[in-house]
């Protein structure tokens, strides 16, 4: 079951905001250079090792450019890949076959690469019950597709944006004159504007979770920036009502010890702001 922001309409309007960005009045290389009756077909390389995504998505972009472009998916998204590896080829219309080319690839690659890096950091966290959390530390205008790629990857969604969940970090506590303060006004905001959204609070302290757990009434406390050993005096103050997220320059080196205190979830910037493209190419054949 896809989640709810990868709607067919939001996979349309990034693919039609992509291509106009790409394409403006015309792929002028290709209308210049080949007959507009030309066929031919093209097969997508894998030129890396790691986990394939965007695949799916390809195949959207292939048929937004020319419904008439024929797929022949290879490797489906998920998949361990290899150097060599071929994933898709695509027959049909010279044209519209270049023009689709680099969207493609620039989706396909900075996915692969999330996904890779998602599914190495949880195979590091592999059997402690913790799970991988993204962020919205996104690249502005391709969220969608980051995330898609954070679920191939193996890992977990966070909120999508600032809408569907409220997460009451430090400058907002700070500004509402703390803890409590921050909930309880959060809470009425909710009542009077008849809206159902989870509450997650992020804390710095032991005093700041204990004051998160008798305040009451949230979702889920954030654990920022702890040592193991406060966390894990966190996790036993906390109890199991509510759900816990540790947070914060989280690393490949630390992120065992942390899912070894007790959290139910971890969440990582870097899986969609630091990470490395596998590279893919399209090839004529």
């Amino acid at each position: 079951m896809k989640p709810t922001y990868l709607t067919q309409q939001a996979i349309s309007d990034f693919i039609a905001q992509a291509l106009a960005e790409d394409i403006g009045d015309g792929d002028h290389s290709s209308l210049a250079s080949i007959p507009a009756d030309a066929q031919n077909q093209a097969r997508l390389l894998v030129k890396g090792d790691g986990i394939l995504a965007g695949i799916e998505m390809a195949g959207y972009i292939f048929n937004a450019v020319d419904p008439e472009l024929k797929v022949e998916v290879l490797l489906t998204d998920g998949t361990p890949v290899k150097y060599g590896d071929v994933a898709l080829t695509v027959k049909g219309k010279a044209q519209s076959i270049l023009t689709a080319e680099r969207l493609v690839l620039n989706c396909m690659q900075r996915m692969s690469g999330i996904a890779t890096y998602t599914h190495y950091l949880s195979s590091l966290i592999e059997g402690t019950g913790a799970k991988l959390l993204d962020t919205r530390k996104t690249t502005p205008n391709f969220r969608i597709m980051e995330k898609w790629a954070v679920l191939i990857g193996g890992g977990v969604n966070h909120r999508y944006g600032l809408f569907d969940m409220i997460i009451l970090k430090d400058n907002h506590v700070d500004y509402a004159g703390g803890i409590r303060q921050a909930i309880e006004a959060t809470q009425n905001y909710l009542k009077e504007k008849g809206k159902d959204l989870k509450i997650e609070v992020e804390t710095r302290t032991l005093d700041e979770v204990r004051q998160a757990v008798e305040t009451g009434g949230i979702h889920r406390i954030m654990l920022d920036n702890m040592s193991p050993d406060m966390m894990r005096e966190a996790v036993a103050i906390i109890g199991g009502k509510y759900e816990t997220e540790a947070s914060g320059g989280i690393t490949e080196t630390t992120i065992r010890a942390v899912a070894e205190c007790g959290v139910d979830y971890i969440s990582v910037g870097a899986l969609t702001h630091s990470i490395k493209s596998i590279d893919l190419s399209l090839k004529a054949f």
